[in-house]
């Protein structure tokens, strides 16, 4: 029998909250080990409970967004998702940057918001897709030399980043390439590395940025 994910919700909108939990309990696999409504409420479950995953508004008092660093400063290892309405590219971009792991529109279903939260628990980062699109096309400045750097990939590397940029998760990609999930794990570590990028959508940004730039 699997562990189950633990789990804390921060959403300053109690009739939401308690259905994203029924939800995930309804789902199964999750543990709910904190609630809370606020930047303080965040961080003091962060570091008292301590879960795989923390699930976050960025609308909420004190901020989710000035939430996540000072999450991060206490506890580095945290996993933080947030769960949001803001489509705003300014809204992703800061809180991928500031060390969020996730980007996730309120509107998904509970079975997608699990399976995004088992994705994120397993160590990878999830934005949503119409965002990370989004993202990708609105990028122009700041990314050429990230685009120069793509040249220093292997071969191996290269197709990984490519099916990156297709919005395929690490599994999708080793059963395409036909490796095992942490062999894709590790070529990601190495991409990341290279680049110099901090996720999945900014190294799916220099990929898009590379290709715009020679073809």
């Amino acid at each position: 029998m699997m562990t189950a994910i633990s789990l804390a919700v921060i959403d300053d909108h109690p009739l939401f909250r308690e259905g994203v939990t029924r939800s995930l309990a309804e789902i199964g696999g999750f543990s709910i080990v904190g609630e809370g409504n606020t930047k303080d409420d965040a961080v003091r479950i962060a570091e008292d409970a301590r879960p795989d995953v923390l699930l976050m508004d960025i609308s909420m008092p004190g901020g989710g967004l000035a939430a996540i660093p000072l999450i991060l400063e206490r506890v580095p290892d945290q996993k933080i998702v947030m769960l949001t309405v803001s489509e705003a590219s300014d809204d992703v971009t800061t809180a991928l940057r500031s060390g969020a792991k996730g980007y996730v529109l309120k509107g998904v279903g509970s079975r997608t918001l699990a399976e995004i939260l088992r994705t994120v628990a397993s160590g990878e980062t999830y934005v949503a897709p119409t965002l990370s699109a989004r993202l990708i096309s609105a990028q122009g400045d700041g990314t050429p030399a990230k685009a120069d750097l793509i040249g220093e990939l292997t071969d191996r590397e290269s197709e990984v980043l490519q099916l990156v940029a297709m919005g395929l998760s690490n599994k999708q990609i080793g059963l395409k390439l036909d490796l095992h999930e942490k062999t894709v794990k590790h070529h990601m570590t190495q991409i990341f590395t290279k680049l110099g990028v901090a996720n999945r959508t900014e190294a799916a940004m220099a990929f898009r940025d590379a290709l715009d730039r020679n073809g």
